[in-house]
């Protein structure tokens, strides 16, 4: 099972490692102005709001969640076929919008999978999950050399090929691998009356917010100070060796330290990535810096996000606590990040859309002080 589970992680995030780090620059070589980027990309994240919450009702009541999430996989792969017949603006969000319903479906249900597969031993995820950030860094670092070379236009063959391959490799994963823990069944608004559970979503949906311009104009905004397309993709690559570097240590770290004290952790040092990158972005040495803290500002803050969702929502609301967690931090806060960055880089400018990520960050650690807390 560890294979077959870490091998779904494996080729999803391949894929995400040729989507977020050069769909920016695929939509601009097809000259499309800056706030329509950012746009196209939060209809992206937008999806998430809605999708895994659907997909996750249905698979806690039927109790079938690898076949939803082979069906989901199938469907997105035909779904961004339809970016090959036509390139206009509304046509590209038709498009992205049907794809990533069914894209942003799957994962959110195989992390419930593979937390119940885990049991009690749910602090070997990062052991599993690791596999993912692999597949992340070979997409980012070959397709970086790639495009330099052939240009951007072919991401959406690689990228097809790759929904392609996460179909495939939900296939192997049984079915009893999901199956529901008999822990508690109370109501689910009981759980979200918590004040620890509205704080802890809350700050996951500040902390991903503070990425939408990391996530949408990173690569655009490197690539205009002088960077090149290799060069991006090694830093994206960085970002994301570090990120492995905790997923091996949070074994260690969760029992240690406790979850709350990481996620402060987590919340000060994204401020600071984002500072550097707004501050400094013609030193190498220091974006190199700003890449490593990519382990603090997702390695970290989603083994702790994951651990307390987990813990929080039991039983047959673990397929819902995990697209509640997808949609309102990856889904609402990513695409509110990526809708408004690309307005603030129009209006105020690409530094000041950082600075405004670091202000983000601060306010969700101080949530996280406030509300956020350890659960056995």
């Amino acid at each position: 099972m560890y294979w077959r589970l870490s091998g779904f992680y494996f080729f999803y995030f391949a894929s995400l490692g040729a989507l977020i780090p050069y769909w920016g620059l695929y939509l601009k070589s097809l000259q499309f102005s800056v706030v329509e980027i950012g746009e196209l990309v939060a209809i992206i994240m937008a999806t998430k709001i809605v999708a895994p919450n659907i997909w996750g009702w249905i698979a806690d009541h039927t109790g079938r969640r690898i076949k939803i999430v082979r069906i989901a996989c199938l469907l997105a792969t035909l779904a961004f076929a339809g970016v090959f017949f036509a390139h206009g603006y509304w046509w590209m969000a038709l498009v992205m919008s049907l794809f990533s319903f069914f894209w942003n479906a799957a994962l959110p249900q195989f992390e419930a999978t593979t937390l119940n597969h885990l049991g009690r031993d749910t602090h070997r995820y990062s052991s599993i999950r690791l596999w993912g950030s692999i597949g992340f860094i070979i997409a980012v670092a070959s397709l970086g050399a790639l495009f330099e070379r052939a240009g951007t236009g072919r991401l959406p063959l690689v990228l097809i090929g790759l929904f392609a391959a996460i179909w495939l490799a939900s296939l192997p994963v049984p079915e009893k691998a999901s199956a529901h823990l008999p822990l508690d069944h109370s109501p689910l608004r009981e759980v979200l009356k918590k004040p620890a559970v509205f704080a802890l979503l809350l700050v996951c949906f500040l902390v991903q917010a503070s990425h939408g311009p990391y996530y949408t104009f990173y690569s655009i905004y490197m690539s205009d100070n002088g960077y090149s397309e290799s060069l991006i993709g090694q830093l994206w690559a960085l970002g994301v060796v570090a990120e492995i570097v905790v997923f091996l240590r949070m074994p260690r770290w969760l029992p240690r330290y406790g979850a709350r004290r990481l996620m402060l952790v987590t919340t000060t040092l994204t401020a600071l990535r984002w500072l550097l990158i707004a501050w400094f972005v013609d030193n190498i040495w220091v974006m190199i810096m700003a890449q490593t803290l990519h382990a603090a500002s997702f390695g970290l803050y989603h083994a702790v996000a994951i651990h307390l969702i987990h813990r929080h929502f039991r039983g047959r609301h673990q397929g819902r606590g995990q697209a509640l967690y997808s949609s309102l931090s990856f889904g609402a806060g990513g695409a509110l990040g990526s809708f408004g960055a690309g307005y603030l880089w129009e209006g105020v400018g690409a530094e000041w859309m950082y600075i405004a990520a670091a202000v983000i960050a601060v306010a969700a650690g101080g949530i996280a002080w406030w509300g956020v807390r350890d659960v056995d």
